[in-house]
């Protein structure tokens, strides 16, 4: 299993629209990136449910539950899309600020790739973000 990192400004798509709707198509995505790391998602896997712009913080885990299509919002058929179920909601949401100062989160690619919208998370950043959302 691999784990990711994804972000959605909660004004277009916000994990409570995601429990509302049980699954959610994460597409939109236009960044080459950011679609390779959507290519490489497979059933299972998990991800953070980012809040970006507004909020600036992970409030959940989400898995993937349909992998490997193509996004629908893209008459080209070149950007890719996954499909994505709730499974957690953070008791506390992990503040990009509470990421950013703790150490062992320094080379998280949330960090160091700002601006990217899908990327992955090593198993031990993962834990780390884990503990301090179940906190």
């Amino acid at each position: 299993m691999a784990y990711w990192l994804m972000k959605s400004e909660p004004f277009k798509y916000s994990w409570d629209d995601l429990v509302a709707e049980g699954e959610g198509t994460w597409d939109g995505v236009r960044n080459y990136q950011a679609r390779n790391n959507l290519a490489a998602m497979q059933v299972g896997d998990e991800a953070f449910f980012y809040h970006s712009r507004e909020g600036l913080e992970i409030v959940g885990i989400c898995t993937i539950s349909v992998a490997g299509i193509t996004d629908p919002t893209d008459p080209t058929g070149k950007w890719a899309a996954v499909k994505v179920k709730p499974k957690e909601r953070f008791a506390r949401p992990v503040s990009l600020a509470a990421i950013k100062a703790e150490p062992r989160l320094a080379q998280m690619q949330l960090i160091r790739q700002s601006r990217l919208s899908v990327s992955p998370v090593t198993p031990e950043e993962w834990a780390v973000i884990c503990a301090m959302g179940r906190a």
